[in-house]
């Protein structure tokens, strides 16, 4: 698939995710009562109305139909085995995607169900496309990769952990969306340097369908991603990974890593800090994640409060991470190809959250004379 066709994949499911997005935020009057984020008093909670929270109809739509839309358009664009694997990978979905689309409606789906429909997920994309990690680069790992019940298992754990790790920074306008769209480039970007177009046309596809849901979702928050939406490109984005290390070896698992680096690090921390400082629950919500501290303290104090913008502060948290991430994913793909660099470029990363993480909550960067639990808890 030429670089003309990926422009022209992403474009169709651009086109297919916004009118999808759009449909949706223009019937809420219908479906709100099911669809809104009602609680707005959550611990993690900083919108002031509420919004549909079911934008991954959109984004599996963009994929879906968008691709369909592509091959009526340009029928010899994209070779038919990369998109049968397309179809499959969105079969191999549908438990991640239904799990956190069912949570949308309901509020009801525990973080541990929706981890094990994705982690099913994970299971039938090994069968049905031989997504299983056989190698990590990891001394004494990689031995027990050779045994296939253990990588199967190992793949499960990394893909369900992918996918929480975008639906934990889902909470600021444009962030998951923009961190997606850099992560798939990044990707992508590996997968066109080894020739393989299925991650191709994969990132194509995410990049695009992400996009059409961006138009809604930032700057004014008119729709959210969902668990939905979060889990199904979080699952995508994990698959190529998997995909790039299981169908090149000589793409080391470092570079991946270093690409997928900040939702990675975010999850890990959270998982920490709450069971081994606050000795809570991992799944437990707070309010101290990275971006939600980013939020408090950095926004808050260079960001006024503007009544006829009343998203302004929330839409401003992406502006302070995304442009980091997509340095580190940047420099990750033009040097991570040797194992060693990509292993310093994975440390300068966490090195570079503990940093800014640290400075963060001892509040060197809060409002003069205020203690740490005041900034925090104050209203958005």
């Amino acid at each position: 698939m030429s670089e003309y066709h990926q422009v022209e994949l992403g474009v169709a499911a651009f086109a297919v995710s916004f009118a999808v997005c759009l449909l949706i935020v223009l019937s809420q009057k219908w479906h709100g009562k099911l669809s809104h984020d009602h609680d707005l008093s959550g611990v993690q909670k900083v919108h002031t109305t509420a919004v549909p929270r079911i934008g991954g109809i959109g984004v599996i739509a963009g994929v879906l139909l968008g691709l369909a839309l592509f091959q009526l358009l340009a029928p010899a664009g994209i070779d038919a085995s990369d998109s049968a694997g397309v179809r499959l990978l969105l079969l191999a979905s549908l438990p991640a995607f239904l799990a956190g689309l069912i949570e949308d409606f309901t509020k009801r789906v525990s973080v541990r169900v929706r981890l094990m429909a994705t982690a099913v997920s994970a299971m039938v994309a090994s069968a049905l496309l031989g997504a299983t990690v056989t190698e990590l680069d990891l001394w004494g790992v990689d031995t027990l990769l050779a045994f296939a019940p253990f990588a199967i298992v190992v793949t499960a754990v990394v893909v369900s952990g992918g996918s929480n790790a975008i639906n934990i920074i889902d909470g600021f306008n444009g962030l998951s969306g923009s961190t997606i769209i850099i992560m798939s480039a990044g990707l992508a970007a590996v997968g066109f340097q080894q020739g393989d177009q299925l991650v191709m046309a994969l990132g194509a596809l995410c990049i695009g369908t992400t996009l059409g849901f961006l138009v809604l979702n930032y700057p004014f928050g008119k729709l959210f991603l969902g668990d939905g939406g979060a889990y199904f490109l979080g699952f995508l984005v994990s698959e190529m990974a998997v995909l790039l290390l299981v169908r090149h070896p000589e793409v080391n698992a470092w570079q991946v890593l270093a690409i997928c680096a900040y939702p990675v690090i975010e999850v890990l921390f959270s998982m920490y800090r709450r069971r081994v400082i606050k000795k809570v629950s991992p799944g437990a919500p707070d309010a101290l994640h990275l971006h939600t501290l980013v939020f408090r303290r950095v926004v808050f104090q260079r960001v006024r409060r503007d009544a006829s913008r009343p998203w302004n502060r929330n839409a401003s948290v992406v502006c302070f991470i995304a442009p980091v991430v997509a340095l580190c994913v940047a420099v990750s793909v033009i040097a991570g190809a040797s194992a060693s660099v990509a292993l310093a470029i994975v440390l300068a990363q966490l090195a570079l959250y503990i940093v800014a993480y640290r400075r963060l909550v001892h509040g060197r960067w809060s409002f003069a004379g205020r203690s740490a639990d005041t900034v925090i808890s104050t209203s958005a």
